[in-house]
Order: structure tokens, then sequence, then C-alpha cells
């Protein structure tokens, strides 16, 4: 009997069915059995840790069919299954759940079974299924990677692997911005300044070269456009050179207004408050106002210096009353003078010429053209050896000199089908206002194509490409979340059926404790850079640690690059997209705790394990009783095929690495409560082995969908 409920149970592990799914029709003949009644849906959960059981099934939807109550149903059906059903060894109703105990033949059987294949929980492609298109980096060709870019590539990369071990056929793409006015910048500086550096000359990476200049291009800008936006506030319009005149003069006269109600709600505020909750904001903000400055900065600047949880307290909800008149108007001012301060920027000659290059470049000048291909072609190779050393790669790229011409046709048949509708000056616009959007410009009166236009043409031409793919997924920071919204509705409504299946997987900034990046000015953080940080870092903590004697110089470099990459990868993966990070790369280092390290750790710790496993433990071997820290990771274990799935569904990431440190918790667990290579019970040490062999593989697993490579030995 017990052989033939084993072999029975086997395949249906084998055939992927979870331990809820072999319940199911149990408790589906339990329930027409005992109350002949037909149900098609059982629902389950997780038994909470202080009730004893392996599995849960919620009662409640059952009370309203059967009018009855919840315990006494719940306790029918539980003797029932404790009768009826080998694996179900005992169960106890609380309230409305059935909570069951599951024996431990069902867990041997199981382990058995998965323990011999390496890439359990990977589901094989499903050729019936139409593909997916996952773009994720899409950088611009006048700069390195920096830190935003980072999480980026990484949440797209670890997306798109978590969709192929789902099930799913995936291609990995990018759209390289590779012209406009932003490499002109870069390539008129170069011109200007360049005296014919190449990467070789200089030894530097090629887009860290030509974002070098930049960097010098906004600086000559910034210096340019100072005199000129000073002469615009006070009222002096004749270094305009975009006809803007009314614009201006419109701009200065709020301006002015504004600031007389500023001047007057700062005369109001009680300083004697704000320093009675917080002398120290209450200096730095009298110090602005008698400098003259914005205490809108001062507040911008405090946030940087104090904890999130300040902001929420009481004491600051004081403050923020007495100053909410003053940084409102102080905000509606920093705006007005951004304006301005835009039409000084292009009233420059240093932005007149970028144009101009621009210009040259569109209708095909050769002298700038090959200009462009040298400086985008230093940057492409810079772009390849990121890639590289972070760990992500793309099976096809777009570039937008390609692209961005495409969608005009498509335009034109939006017209003839009534999508899209001209104005009297010829520009085409889509009215999403019945969908709760706005009105959207998708072609300029000249005929030039926007943004949009691009974005529609793109996605069609994918399409195109690649036949099989029936959905998209864009890797792009949620300051775009409205641009994906309308483009979405737009291919429904053009009729694609394909547009059903988009995807924006949205994300938050990443900041540093230093504050906030910005590639104007220089201050980016490079990605090149941070992982040479992060690599020193985990240097320097192993150093401390004293754990690599008997390693070589080589070994000792390369685990240093695992450890420093896995941390920085591990961080801001097990983060929920659509958070903001605060990234701390010595937090991201520590070897305790929700950390990268700590899961590799943990690996290696086990890899010693089966180094020192000098027998035999390649045959699955029957344990008639588990000891409870078995069960429990067995248990952990044979969650990982619904955490992918829960994963691709979701398109998070986090989900996957939050698994594996409770995994590894679980494991840490049972590593001190048994004994493992010095067990004298010989099937009991076996089976250990074993155990521990498949949580590695887990890891191992795990960390690949998240781009994560693991040592084994640490």
């Amino acid at each position: 009997m017990l052989k033939s409920f084993i072999f029975a149970l086997s395949l249906q592990i084998q055939n992927n069915m979870s331990l809820q799914e072999i319940l199911t029709p149990y408790i589906q003949q339990a329930v027409q059995q005992l109350f002949d009644l037909s149900i098609e849906r059982i629902e389950f959960q997780a038994t909470r840790k202080d009730f004893e059981g392996d599995v849960t099934m919620v009662v409640f939807p059952l009370v309203k069919q059967l009018k009855g109550n919840p315990v006494e149903i719940g306790n029918k059906i539980g003797e029932y299954l404790v009768t009826n059903v080998e694996m179900v060894s005992k169960f106890n109703v609380v309230q409305g759940f059935l909570n069951l105990v599951i024996n431990d033949t069902y867990y041997s059987t199981f382990f058995n079974d998965i323990f011999a294949n390496a890439t359990f929980g990977y589901q094989p492609i499903n050729t019936g299924e139409k593909a997916v298109m996952v773009e994720y980096a899409s950088p611009n060709t006048n700069k390195p990677l920096h830190l935003g870019h980072v999480r980026n590539v990484l949440l797209g990369y670890s997306v798109a692997e978590i969709l192929k071990a789902s099930g799913k056929k995936v291609y990995k793409t990018q759209v390289i911005n590779d012209r406009g006015i932003h490499i002109c910048k870069s390539m008129l500086a170069w011109e200007k300044f360049g005296n014919g550096q190449t990467p070789e000359s200089t030894g530097l990476k090629g887009d860290k070269l030509v974002g070098n200049f930049y960097v010098k291009f906004e600086n000559e800008l910034r210096s340019q456009a100072k005199p000129i936006f000073e002469s615009f506030i006070n009222g002096d319009f004749t270094l305009d050179k975009t006809n803007k005149e009314d614009k201006l003069k419109a701009l200065i006269s709020e301006i002015n207004k504004l600031e007389g109600f500023y001047n007057t709600e700062i005369e109001k505020i009680d300083f004697i408050i704000i320093d009675q909750e917080n002398s120290d904001l209450s200096n730095q903000l009298e110090a602005a106002i008698t400098d003259k400055g914005s205490i809108l900065k001062v507040i911008s600047s405090f946030k940087k210096q104090v904890s999130e949880d300040y902001f929420k307290g009481k004491s600051y909800k004081t403050i923020d009353g007495i100053l909410k008149p003053a940084l409102t108007l102080s905000e509606k001012i920093e705006n007005l003078k951004s304006d301005v301060n835009e039409i000084a920027r292009n009233s420059t000659s240093a932005m007149q010429e970028a144009k101009e290059m621009l210009r040259k470049w569109e209708a095909g000048d050769e002298q700038v053209v090959q200009l462009w291909e040298m400086m985008n072609g230093w940057v492409y190779e810079g772009f390849e050896t990121s890639y590289k050393n972070i760990g992500v790669d793309f099976d096809c790229n777009y570039y937008e000199s390609n692209t961005y011409l495409l969608g005009k046709d498509v335009v034109e048949d939006g017209l003839a089908k009534g999508v899209f509708y001209k104005k009297e000056d010829g520009s085409v616009w889509i009215d999403l206002t019945s969908d709760g959007l706005d009105e959207k410009l998708v072609l300029r009166s000249d005929g030039t194509s926007v943004y949009m236009t691009q974005d529609i043409g793109t996605a069609i031409q994918r399409v195109k490409d690649f036949p099989d793919v029936g959905g998209m997924v864009y890797t792009v920071g949620n300051e775009q979340d409205y641009h994906f919204k309308v483009l979405f509705l737009i291919l429904k409504k053009l009729g694609f059926d394909w547009a059903e299946h988009l995807y924006h997987l949205s994300y938050g900034m990443v900041d540093l404790p230093s504050g906030k990046m910005k590639s104007r000015e220089g201050t980016v953080v490079d990605a090149d850079d941070l992982m040479t940080d992060m690599t020193t870092t985990a240097r320097e903590i192993s150093e401390e640690l004293g754990k690599l004697d008997g390693l070589s110089q080589e070994e000792k470099d390369g685990l240093y690059k695992t450890i420093g990459l896995g941390a920085l990868k591990y961080y801001i993966l097990k983060v929920d997209p659509k958070k903001r990070i605060l990234f701390d790369p010595k937090e991201s280092v520590d070897f305790a705790g929700n950390t990268g390290p700590f899961i590799q750790y943990t690996y290696a710790r086990i890899q010693s394990i089966l180094r020192k496993a000098d027998f035999d433990f390649s045959k699955s071997v029957e344990m008639v009783e588990l000891h409870s820290k078995e069960k429990e990771l067995i248990k952990a274990l044979a969650q990982f095929p619904e955490v992918i799935q829960q994963a691709a569904k979701t398109y998070s990431p986090a989900l996957i690495a939050n698994y594996t440190y409770d995994l590894v918790k679980e494991y840490n667990s049972f590593y001190q409560s048994v004994s493992i290579l010095g067990e004298t019970d010989e099937i009991k040490k076996v089976f250990r082995v074993q155990l521990s062999q498949k949580v590695a593989q887990t890891i191992q697993n795990a960390f690949k969908l998240l781009g994560i490579d693991v040592p084994s030995r640490m």
C-alpha cells in the first residue's frame, strides 16, 4: 500500500504538481461525499507559524453555500482527509482555517524526485506561446553609464532571465539614443577643445572621453548663459536669440509679482517656534534669508541630513505648516526662473552652434557624419566593456538614428482610421480625454515626429523584425509613467493585438548618501567606477575577516569582484522596483543580514561541506522520519517554482532575491540544529548532505536569475 502511494505521489510531483494541486481533488471529493456539494476551486494559504500545519485550506468560501459553522465544516473535512488520504497525518481548525499536517513520506518522496533535477524550478520554453521582448539600458551616446543605468540594466536583465525561467521565449534589446542635440554637444566640444584626443591617446574608455567633452560643453554653455539670464531677469532682452521676448516679459512679470508675495510670507515666519522644534534648521533658514538665498534649497539639503522618519513626525509637520506658503511660492519662482534660464541657454552661441551641427547631421553633411560615427564608435566600445563587467547582454540593438523617422506612415494610417485628427496648423493629435488622459501631439505642423511617434514606429518595427513577439517590457524610470500609458493606449487603438501585452517596468531613482546625480555638472556616479569601488570595498572587508588563506592572488581578485558585484546587484534587486533606493555601498557588502555576501557565504559554506563529504551521496535514500528542520527546508525548496512564476507575473526580481534570503536563513537554522558530517546514522548523513547540495544548487539557480555569481570558497 505504501509503495503504491509513493509511486502515485512521485508521478504527481514529476508532473510538476504542487502540494495544493495534489490535495485539491481529495478535498473536492471530501466536500462532495460529506455535503453533496460540487466545488471547483479551493483556496489555500501558507499555515501561520504559530499553528501546527504545512498548508491551510480556507473554509470560509464554503460557509455561504453550506450555511454551516466554519469550524464544524473544517473538522469534518479534516477528519475525512486523515482517514482517506495517506499523505495527511493530522489537522487542526482555527476559526475558518483548516491547517493540514502532511506526513514525512510526501516530503522525502518530493525531495528524492527533485534531487537529480539540476534546474528544478525552471520551466522549459513553451514553444506554443508568443515571445516577449524586454528592453533595458537604452543609453545616450554622450556619456558613460551611471548608477541610474545600473538599476535599469540589472532590473531589465533579471526580468528577462526570470521570464525565460518561467517558460517564455525572450529577446533582450536596447534602443541606443545615438542622435540629437546631446551628442552634437560632445562633438562640438571635441572639435573646439579636443586637440585630436582619442581613447588610445588618453588611455580613457571611449564613453568616458566623450562624456568629458559633454561636461566641457555644459560648463561653457553655463558660463555663456549666466550673463544672459541675469540680463533677462533685469528686464533687458536684447540678447534673446530665440524670438521669445513676449514670453520672457510675461515670465519676468510673474516672477516679480510672486517675489513680492514671497517676501511678505517670509516676514510672517515665526522663527521662535521653528527654533524650538529644530534650532539647526532654524539657523540654516535664517542664514539663507539674510543672504537672499532659497529656503527651498535649505529644506532640500536638510532632507539629506536627517532620516525620512523625521519628516513624518509631529515636529516637522509644525515647521512645514509655518513654511508652506513661502515654500510653495519659492518653488513656483524657481520653476519660472528655470524657464527663463532655458531661453538663456538657447540664446548662447554654444547652443546655436550645436543646433547648427544637428541640422548638418540631419542633412547628411559628410564631415559631421564622419565625426558622429567616430565618436559614437568610441562610446559603443566603452558600453560593451561596461556591460561585460556588469554581466548583462543583448540579443539585438536598435539605434535611434535608424528609428527616429519610423511612425510617420502609422500616423497617416491612424488619420484614415479616425484614431488621430489634424489641427488647422497641420499638426496631428490624438484625443485621449475620454480615457482619463489628455490630448497628445504625434506629428508637428512641420511634419517632424516627436518621441511618441518614434516609439509607436519602433514597437511596430520590432514585431516585423521578430514575428513571434507577442508582448514587450520597457524598463524605464518612473518619470516616464505617463508616456507609456499614452503609448500603450495608442497602440491598442491602432488595433495591434500584441498591444494588450505591453508592460512598463517602472522604477524609482537611486541615490547615494552624498545626494542625487547630475550628469550636466559631471558629478554623475560612473558605473565603472562604482563597480571598481564595490570590488575594493569587498576586498577591504574580506581582508578584515581574514578567511582567504590558501587562495592565490588571482583567486582572491576574482572573489573580491564576485562579492562586490553580488553585493551591488542584490542590494538593488531585493527592493521592489517602484521604490526609490538610497544605495549604501558599505552596507551592501555586509556579511550578515539580507545582503548578497551573506547568501554567497552560505553557498560557499555548503561547498565546503560537499568537499569534505568523502562518501557517495549520489543515490537517493528513503527517510522514514524527518527532523523538523529538514522538513522546513524541503518546504522552502518546494516554493521555488511558484516564486519564479510569481516573479515573472509581477516582473519583480525582488521576489527571487527575498526568497533566496529566506531559504538561506532556513538552511542556517538547519545547519545550527542538526549534525551533518558528524551524524552517525549513515542514511541521515547522506540525506543531509544531499539536502545541503540541493539548497546550494537552488541558491545558485536563483542568483543566476539575478545575474549574480556564487563563489565556491569565501
